[in-house]
């Protein structure tokens, strides 16, 4: 994701499909889509007036028992 591209596609909204956003997110890569993924949570939780920091993993011990 170091090298800026450029991608382009040009036509009338209804004879356009999904192709082009699925080549788009393919050549980005998984972390590229994690990350987009991530950033979309984060905004989600804000709008709702939550606080990001709930977001992290839960590191709650429920029960710990020697065997």
């Amino acid at each position: 994701m170091n090298d800026p591209f450029v991608m382009e596609r040009k036509g009338k909204l209804e004879d356009l499909d999904r192709s082009f956003d699925i080549q788009y997110w393919q050549r980005l890569g998984s972390a590229a889509i994690f990350s987009a993924a991530w950033e979309m949570v984060v905004q989600a939780w804000q709008l709702k007036g939550r606080s990001v920091s709930e977001l992290r993993l839960q590191r709650t011990v429920e029960r710990l028992q020697r065997l």
